[in-house]
């Protein structure tokens, strides 16, 4: 990493509020070059706080930005950080309907020539979107980095339209304890906590909003706002990464948008910005997205829209490993997508019928739905999983690329009404490791499509069809690429009633798709070295707390139950430049009876205390997410205790039991 401390331009940097038609102020800071000249803005707006959550990766790329002639801006949402008013979710009308005020203001700036650029990752890429599908007039070009489209298989609450349990209670606790945070007395001064106490009154837990019926539509339409990529009228650079759960979505917007307005940009990368890049290589993925904006928002001639539709890359063959630092591989460009380079090439299954009867663990060693490059995010070896799979191979007599998303055809008979297939697509390697490569999942009550909930007739055979998320990989001549077909995969999928039942796969008619692309010499794609402005300096503090494994299963022998407990590495206590003091703990525990799927279990402890010693101001948040259920329901526990010291301010909790329809 290249720390860049000369720019074309001096900056500045001032913290503000602005103000909306209906007196709500949103708390914001803005990075500026130092000139008379009026320039575009370049706005991130997220439901974060960044006056210390965001704070460290914000110094890292606005003052970049505004050293090469941008007004960089960071805008905390309604009801978060240190802006007014009661949180609502990132896709709420008044979220984005602040959001389009925003842009506005901005573009009326006497230090902004009127066009604006918006970016974010994760929550801030969906938002982007979301904002840019409304179509603000000062809106001249978007920077999605990881983001959802909203869309069933591909959202954050359910995966192939099967009710997703990886992460729900622990979003949930994290987002409940993270919008019960208070607004910070250094900046709003002593209203602090009267301020925090109207805004703990409206919180409400995600989970209690979860739309667990995959029956729902193609998408989600909250307040008007398209969920549909042919919505985008503003030119979008789409960014992920294949470790990234979400990165289906670049496929989506290149598919649907013209290419005369939109890129995208694939790497080996979990859920982080690219000039982090983990797994490697890193990019610089700033100068890149200067050229985006140099190109759409000053009018300049940067060569960006000659760039391929779509840049990704390739991985070569690789162990499979928890963690990597650097994937080996290539960049590949495509000219449209679909691509003319890539085939459909079927690969037909072999065999008699075979019962798949998948013990409910199955999915243990899934990795983290949504990695972020710590040391056990990513899927083990997978031959275990194999093993409580029905897998067919095939083998590589050449290196074979694939890149896009494999489909499979499977038919199958179902004893039960409702059931679930998950399959993985896995590299053997000659020493018999199995790297898992990507996967897919299909709930059979949905398998005629969104909008539509078929419950199986006992005992029938049909076919049915679905895709894997995309990759982009090579297999290496010599290795044999595996397809692993189970009927469980725990704790990505909630299991339902029945599914201990399985089902018979007959391979007859079943096969295999994949997305093969020509093989081709060179290095024609290029990136520069990452590159970032001078950090913030945030320190951490001593921890003399023994340190917790990051993910450790224990198996109950007697009782035949598995437990699942995830530490997310909240990196303990955070230490500001201005003394402010952030400490984070987080545990997840997921639990499952192998001959019982109704006692799959999810509970999430989530605690966050800020601290400025010199004030002698000590916040503190707690919050407690559970879900269990039953053959009927699904039933949540939610609970946040917030103080003041030691003092207790607020303090709720919430019940409720969601009917399970087509789960």
């Amino acid at each position: 990493m290249h720390i860049r401390t000369s720019f074309p331009h001096e900056t500045t940097h001032d913290d503000f509020w602005i103000p909306l038609r209906d007196g709500t102020r949103l708390y914001a800071r803005t990075w500026r070059p130092r000139t008379e000249k009026p320039v575009p803005a370049l706005l991130e707006y997220v439901p974060c706080r960044l006056t210390d959550s965001t704070a460290a990766r914000d110094w890292q790329r606005h003052p970049w930005y505004a050293g090469h002639g941008y007004a960089s801006v960071r805008v905390d949402a309604r009801g978060h950080g240190n802006s007014d008013g009661a949180p609502t979710a990132a896709h709420a009308a008044i979220a984005l309907s602040d959001g389009v005020e925003v842009l506005d203001w901005l573009a009326a700036q006497p230090w902004c020539d009127g066009s604006v650029g918006l970016f974010g990752i994760g929550r801030g890429g969906f938002t982007s979107l979301r904002l840019a599908a409304l179509a603000p007039a000062p809106l001249g070009a978007v920077v999605a980095v990881c983001p959802t489209d909203d869309r069933p298989g591909n959202d954050v609450y359910d995966v192939g339209r099967s009710v997703l349990a990886a992460g729900l209670p622990a979003r949930s606790a994290a987002l409940l304890a993270l919008a019960a945070r208070p607004p910070d007395p250094a900046y709003v001064g002593t209203v602090w906590r009267d301020v925090w106490t109207r805004r703990l009154q409206g919180l409400d837990p995600l989970v209690d909003s979860w739309p667990v019926q995959p029956e729902r539509g193609e998408a989600r339409q909250p307040d008007g706002a398209p969920a549909d990529h042919d919505g985008l009228r503003a030119p979008v650079l789409a960014v992920s990464g294949w470790f990234d759960p979400y990165r289906d979505t670049v496929l989506g917007i290149l598919e649907h948008l013209p290419a005369d307005r939109v890129r995208g940009l694939i790497g080996p990368w979990s859920h982080h910005y690219p000039d982090h890049g983990l797994p490697g290589p890193a990019i610089g993925f700033l100068q890149e997205t200067l050229r985006w904006w140099d190109h759409w928002l000053k009018g300049e001639d940067t060569g960006i829209m000659t760039e391929p539709l779509l840049r990704a890359y390739i991985t070569d063959p690789h162990p499979p490993a928890t963690s990597y630092d650097v994937l080996p591989g290539r960049w590949v460009g495509e000219p449209s997508w679909p691509s003319p380079n890539v085939s459909r090439v079927p690969y037909a299954l072999q065999g008699a019928p075979v019962l798949v009867r998948s013990p409910m663990h199955t999915g243990l060693d899934a990795g983290r739905f949504v990695p972020r490059g710590d040391a056990a995010d990513l899927p083990p070896d997978q031959r275990e999983e194999d093993a409580r799979s029905a897998c067919f191979e095939f083998a590589a007599t050449e290196e074979t690329w694939v890149l896009g998303r494999p489909r499979v055809r499977l038919r199958i008979a179902c004893p039960v009404e409702h059931g679930q297939v998950a399959v993985r697509l896995c590299d053997v390697a000659p020493d018999g490791s199995s790297t898992l490569v990507t996967r897919g999942t299909l709930n059979l009550s949905a398998r005629r499509g969104p909008g539509r909930a078929v419950p199986w007739i006992p005992g029938a055979a049909e076919d049915v069809e679905f895709e894997l998320s995309g990759i982009g990989h090579a297999f290496g001549p010599g290795h044999r690429i595996r397809l692993a077909v189970s009927s469980a995969y725990w704790p990505w999928l909630w299991p339902q009633p029945e599914s201990a039942a399985g089902f018979a796969l007959h391979p007859t008619g079943s096969a295999l798709e994949l997305p093969v692309r020509v093989r081709e010499s060179g290095a024609g794609i290029t990136f520069e070295e990452p590159e970032q402005s001078a950090p913030l300096g945030v320190s951490a503090s001593t921890v003399l707390d023994e340190p917790r494994p990051e993910r450790l299963s224990v198996r109950d022998m007697a009782k035949g139950e598995w437990l699942l407990v995830v530490d997310p590495r909240r990196n303990g206590t955070q230490v500001y430049p201005d003394g402010l003091e952030v400490t984070e703990d987080a545990l997840e525990a997921y639990t499952v009876e192998d001959a019982d799927p109704s006692t799959a279990r999810i509970r999430c402890d989530w605690s966050i205390r800020l601290h400025r010693p010199e004030r002698g101001w000590d916040a503190r948040v707690e919050a407690h997410s559970e879900i269990t259920c039953t053959a009927a329901d699904f039933v949540t526990s939610n609970e946040i205790v917030c103080k003041d010291g030691y003092d207790v301010v607020f303090h709720r909790t919430w019940q409720r039991r969601i009917p399970r329809t087509t789960d």
